[in-house]
């Protein structure tokens, strides 16, 4: 993955509803809106570390549950594959037109293209 931010957040829109209230709110507050821990402590309240906690908390428990379902791997890799097909197809429509002008072929490419990017929605 990209850095560890971005896994986080990933790993927050498809876990984040196991979290309690608190922890995603948390969680969001200081990944999504980019509130230091001293920021959410102050306006909870609450200490630095206490903050931290929860995030740490929030963050293993996703983490376990990546390891143990391995979604978001399986979710990366089928967006990685998806933007290859859609590539390959327009490969194909850009050779087609350059070389055979055959109507099958652009039609096919374009619902392998469509395919692809209702997959993607």
């Amino acid at each position: 993955m990209k850095n560890q931010t971005y896994r986080m957040t990933m790993l927050f829109d498809f876990y984040g509803e196991v979290l309690t209230e608190r922890q995603k709110e948390f969680f969001d507050l200081y990944y999504n809106e980019d509130l230091s821990l001293a920021e959410i402590s102050e306006n909870y309240g609450i200490t630095r570390q206490g903050v931290r906690d929860v995030i740490v908390r929030a963050e293993a428990v996703m983490t376990e549950l990546e390891d143990k379902t391995g979604l978001l791997k399986r979710f990366m890799q089928m967006k990685d594959k998806l933007e290859a097909i859609e590539q390959a197809a327009a490969a194909i429509r850009t050779i087609n037109y350059r070389q055979y002008e055959n109507d099958e072929l652009a039609r096919l490419a374009d619902v392998i293209a469509e395919n692809a990017a209702a997959l993607k929605e």
